[in-house]
Formats: C-alpha cells, sequence, structure tokens
C-alpha cells in the first residue's frame, strides 16, 4: 500500500528536494503539495491524503495555526511537524495542538520514511535526538527529591505524583525501558509497569512520549 503525502512548506526548493527524496521510496509518494497552511484544506479536498508533512514557520499560515485548523474542521488525517526548530516549547505546542510526529530536516530518508510509517500506524514519534535535547538536563538534577507525594496541575487537572512515579517518569525522560528502569530502582518489571500506567492515566495520555513531554511541561523535568 502506498501512503499519500500532503508536503506544507513554503519554500519550494526544499519542497522538492523532500518530494524527491521521498519519492525515491517504495512505499511513499507525496500527491499534493501547499505552500503554507492557507491551502491545506483546499488541497485535501482535492487529494486522498494519509499523511501531512508540515513545516512550522511559515509566513501566512503556520505550523501551529494550521494544526488548530484541522481540529476546528474535524479532520484526523495525522500531521507530522517536520522542521529546523527544536525549541521544546514549539514541540509541546505542536504536540498538544494534534501534531503526531516531530521532527528535524536534517534527518536521513530512512528515518523520515520510517517515521512516516509508524504514525500512518497509529502511533506518535517524536525524534530521539529532539528528546534528548528537551531533557538535557534531567540525569544533572538534584535525586533530593521530596519523601511525598507532589501535586501539579497540568491542562486545568490537578496530577498527584508519588516520590517513585517522579523517579519513574525521569527515567522514562532519558529513554529507559521498564527493564532497565526496574534494574535502576531495584524495583521487579511489574512494579514499574504498574507505575508508567499510572502515570499514562493521571496525565491522561497514551504512550511515553506525552507522558515524558507533560512532565516538561509542568516543570518536573527543566
Amino acid at each position: 500500500m502506498t501512503i499519500s503525502v500532503l508536503l506544507v512548506d513554503d519554500q519550494m526548493l526544499v519542497r522538492e528536494g523532500i518530494k524527491s527524496l521521498l519519492n525515491l521510496s517504495d512505499f511513499i509518494k507525496v500527491v499534493a503539495e501547499a505552500n503554507d497552511g492557507s491551502q491545506v484544506l483546499e488541497q485535501l479536498s482535492l487529494h486522498k491524503i494519509d499523511i501531512i508533512l508540515l513545516d512550522m514557520s511559515m509566513p501566512k499560515v503556520n505550523g501551529i495555526q494550521t494544526l488548530k485548523l484541522l481540529q476546528e474542521n474535524n479532520i484526523t488525517i495525522p500531521a507530522i511537524i517536520l522542521t529546523t526548530f527544536d525549541d521544546h516549547q514549539l514541540v509541546l505546542q505542536g504536540l498538544t495542538n494534534g501534531a503526531k510526529g516531530y521532527l528535524l530536516k536534517d534527518v536521513s530518508l530512512d528515518t523520515l520514511c520510517n517515521s512516516i510509517q509508524t504514525v500512518f500506524d497509529g502511533h506518535t514519534l517524536v525524534q530521539p535526538a529532539i528528546t534528548e535535547r528537551l531533557v538535557a538536563g534531567v540525569k544533572n538534577q538534584s535525586n533530593d527529591l521530596s519523601s511525598t507525594s507532589a501535586s501539579f496541575i497540568y491542562q486545568d487537572n490537578q496530577v498527584e505524583l508519588s516520590k517513585k512515579e517522579m523517579e519513574v517518569v525521569r527515567l522514562m525522560a532519558c529513554g529507559y525501558s521498564n527493564k532497565e528502569i526496574s534494574e535502576a530502582l531495584f524495583k521487579s518489571e511489574g512494579t514499574i509497569k504498574n507505575h508508567v500506567s499510572n502515570i499514562l492515566s493521571k496525565f491522561g495520555v497514551r504512550d511515553r512520549t506525552r507522558a515524558v513531554l507533560a512532565a516538561i511541561e509542568i516543570g518536573i523535568l527543566k
């Protein structure tokens, strides 16, 4: 099956380069283009689109505004932000407004193609290099956590995390698997799995990436 892509970028040379590369793939084809978000709805009405590749910085209607426009029109086609910016606030804004992926333009073709497939399959993806930058200071933060739970406000809801859950989310941010976290905290893998499930439930998110971003937003991770 071929994945049909709408490419949204205000720079023609960039669009041509990305399109040429993606069209080398056996399973991805750029079938439509737009200069900015103002043309997206028209292109979606003209073509069957599976994935939207979306630049962040555009002069007329930028990436965040485009994501909001898609939400306002109840369009659920997954969008991946493909940009030169790795500012953590932009990552948060993008995912908060419905983006399913966030990649930098210096990714390899294989990474871009695999990311498109991942999002097409229903998953959320944030390029590891971005996550690493977002949580670069995590390992350097003080381990002097309160022995009691801590309360935070996230998306207008009260979220209470235990000391152990805060330790787990910090290690999640560093990219550790449940098994690695269990070894680091001297707990069973089943216990860590329960902690991760509780963290996702408390934040009201479906995956570890969004949980880490939520922890960054409320200040657990700087």
